[in-house]
């Protein structure tokens, strides 16, 4: 049996607007992520049909987004913190262009190799992609032959794809970043996962943002 799953990254958020980093610090949407997240889940609604269970991040940008998608199935939510955003450390809540001076060469292996990266004072990519895989792993388990929603935030959505891939960590800068309330499509079966679309996003039009070439 196997089950579907698909990873929504949250709407546009107060910190996206304004070129911060964000880790585990809480932002809400903005009004652009606030239509994003009801597109997405019309889109889900319409288009995806059906929904046995729905799991976000505890944090306040990705459970909004959820709610949306919760509400047009009449599913609650599951919070689970372990599909938290990175980890940020000493980079939480600080401007792109403010860690590129302070950090220069934590933050340029960020930028440029992101699979080698560390937050200064926070979590390791590796550490992060480790916890995503154990998340979801286990969440389809738990879900065997069942379509379940996953609301969560950039680079999990970046670390969990790489790992379908089967992509090296050195390998994983050749993955983009994911949109703003994009829905990325994976199969899990046999204990493997395929991933089937990545980032889909057309549905948005012009409301469409995703983060800036600086990070």
């Amino acid at each position: 049996m196997s089950t579907t799953i698909y990873l929504i990254r949250h709407g546009e958020s107060e910190a996206n607007m304004h070129d911060v980093f964000l880790g585990h610090h809480n932002m809400d949407l903005t009004q652009i992520g606030r239509k994003q997240a009801r597109m997405t889940a019309d889109y889900l609604k319409n288009q995806v049909c059906q929904a046995d269970v729905i799991y976000s991040s505890d944090l306040v940008r990705a459970y909004e987004t959820a709610k949306c998608t919760a509400e047009c199935f009449d599913i609650p939510i599951i919070k689970d913190e372990n599909l938290r955003e990175i980890d940020a450390g000493y980079w939480d809540n600080v401007k792109f262009d403010d860690l590129a001076n302070k950090y220069a060469d934590s933050f340029g292996t960020w930028c440029n190799n992101i699979g080698l990266a560390r937050c200064d004072g926070g979590e390791s990519v590796e550490e992060l992609q480790r916890r995503i895989v154990s998340a979801v792993t286990r969440i389809a388990r738990k879900h065997k032959d069942s379509v379940v929603f996953l609301f969560t935030h950039a680079t999990p959505v970046r670390a969990f794809a790489a790992h379908c891939l089967m992509k090296s960590l050195e390998d994983m800068k050749d993955v983009p970043w994911a949109a703003n309330a994009s829905i990325t499509k994976v199969v899990y079966d046999n204990d493997t996962f395929e991933l089937v679309e990545y980032s889909y996003d057309s549905f948005m039009g012009h409301l469409t943002t995703r983060l800036p070439a600086n990070v």
